[in-house]
């Protein structure tokens, strides 16, 4: 298959790549830096193709006679503080790249039979502990309106005929990089041990951790795009999350366990959080309980259904990541 690929150098994109190359796929990636990607020893094997997303241009032409598009471009949530100009760049870098890209597949002679389009679980807005499914409502607050946007630009490609499926994807786990990039090396080395982040309540009180966190293993996620590529049952909504979400208190007391820390029951306030981070805190302080309801319907097989053989395999020091390949449906 040839799969045209926008985000594809990003921490999931890149690792769909070697999944791709490895059963024989040829991956069509959308980039900016064209020549410094070719240079990367992962991409020898990839077609890369200069454009922006964000607007219209010859790019497009590439996705004619593709036979899958994949789409994760989205501008860093963390990049920055949460600016009037962040925030823009957050909402167009999903919402427009989507819309230049179901336009390429509206003109394209030969067109792709299904669509894969990157959201995420803050498309639920924050729920406290009811559990999600793909059948929740949309939230309202500022994440819950750029995945329902940016869901919706992806739609109109149904009606060229290209299977549309939505992944909207959890916490993602990764080794050094994402979530575990981030907190690892705060647990390693914070004076006292490892502490709860959050407080699912109050934002004046010390955190404890109460809110849930909807996560996923890598290897997981790509296992679910390229079941979405390849299964036609796979349309609409598909949580990208694993079986068993936890509260934050539970997930910083098992990655504490894992890189052999102490752990304290309590945390820095959410307002500590806010005045560090910005806006963006609420993203790392609240969460949803979020359920893969559609991919066990679909039959999907998850690798890793539990936080302690996740992050085992991620960070023990005889692990090693890129030794699982993605779970098949059943």
């Amino acid at each position: 298959m040839r799969v045209f690929m926008a985000g594809g150098t990003g921490l999931i994109g890149s690792r769909l790549i070697a999944e791709l190359v490895g059963r024989g796929d040829q991956p069509v990636v959308l980039t900016r830096r064209a020549s410094s990607v070719r240079e990367r020893p992962e991409f020898r094997q990839v077609e890369v193709v200069q454009g922006d997303p964000t607007t219209s241009g010859s790019w497009q032409k590439s996705v004619d006679g593709c036979d899958a598009v994949v789409n994760l471009t989205g501008h860093n949530l963390f990049a920055k503080r949460w600016s009037p100009e962040v925030k823009r760049l957050i909402r167009e870098s999903r919402v427009h790249s989507t819309e230049h890209l179901v336009s390429a597949v509206e003109q394209a002679k030969t067109r792709p039979t299904v669509f894969v389009q990157g959201s995420a679980v803050g498309y639920y807005g924050m729920t406290g502990d009811e559990e999600l499914t793909e059948s929740s409502p949309a939230g309202s607050d500022f994440m819950a309106v750029i995945c329902r946007e940016w869901e919706d630009a992806s739609r109109s490609v149904a009606n060229a005929g290209t299977r549309l499926a939505i992944i909207r994807t959890g916490i993602v786990l990764a080794k050094g990089e994402g979530a575990l990039g981030v907190m690892t090396p705060l647990f390693k080395w914070l004076p006292g041990g490892a502490a709860p982040v959050g407080s699912g309540s109050n934002p004046l009180v010390p955190g404890t951790g109460k809110q849930w966190m909807s996560w996923i293993h890598l290897t997981d996620i790509v296992g679910l795009i390229v079941l979405a590529i390849d299964s036609n049952e796979a349309q609409g909504p598909i949580n990208g999350t694993a079986p068993n979400p936890v509260r934050n208190i539970e997930f910083s007391r098992e990655l504490a366990r894992v890189v052999h820390r102490p752990f304290l029951p309590i945390g820095p306030p959410d307002v500590m959080l806010r005045t560090v981070l910005g806006e963006v805190a609420q993203v790392v302080t609240k969460g949803q309980r979020v359920l893969p309801a559609r991919a066990v319907e679909l039959g999907y097989r998850f690798a890793f259904p539990e936080l302690a053989g996740a992050l085992h395999d991620l960070l023990s020091p005889a692990s090693s990541e890129t030794s699982h390949g993605a779970s098949a449906a059943s």
